[in-house]
């Protein structure tokens, strides 16, 4: 089945959607995750996707002035009636064509140990994954995902 969406870089309105919404969408209470710099800050890298006018998907990303500079998604989230439907791994498509455009080769995302479904997600997009035990603090481990984008 063909989603018809449109992506589009993050206006106010639609960051202000998202945080009203991630709790209801993922489930628990995480809006405060979508800190309002991965829009203020970011803006032109934070992505969503509309379906007949309503909020289907977003991802805040952005690119950081590393050398040489990485990618990094730190939300994506996919209203739930849409899920497992190809939108989660357009949004991430879309988000890397703007990072290549860039001159950024590498992409990466970080999620809990516990997360499985945004390990299974990022498995199947090509991520590589490996644990970092104290990343997040001492014993405070992360899976840190990798993909290459050449």
């Amino acid at each position: 089945m063909e989603l018809a969406v449109d992506i589009r870089e993050m206006t106010k309105a639609d960051f202000d959607q998202v945080v009203e919404v991630i709790d209801q969408w993922w489930g628990g209470p995480v809006a405060q995750q979508a800190h309002p710099a991965f829009f203020h800050e970011f803006g032109d890298t934070a992505l969503v996707a509309v379906e007949d006018g309503e909020l289907a998907g977003f991802v805040l990303g952005f690119i950081a002035p590393t050398a040489p500079p990485v990618a990094y998604v730190h939300l994506v989230g996919v209203r739930p009636d849409l899920q497992r439907k190809g939108l989660g791994q357009t949004l991430y498509e879309r988000f890397a064509a703007t990072c290549r455009a860039r001159g950024v080769r590498q992409i990466k995302a970080i999620t809990t140990l516990a997360n499985e479904g945004s390990r299974k997600f990022h498995l199947a997009l090509g991520f590589e994954e490996r644990v970092d035990g104290d990343y997040a603090g001492r014993g405070r481990a992360r899976v840190i995902f990798v993909k290459r984008l050449d």
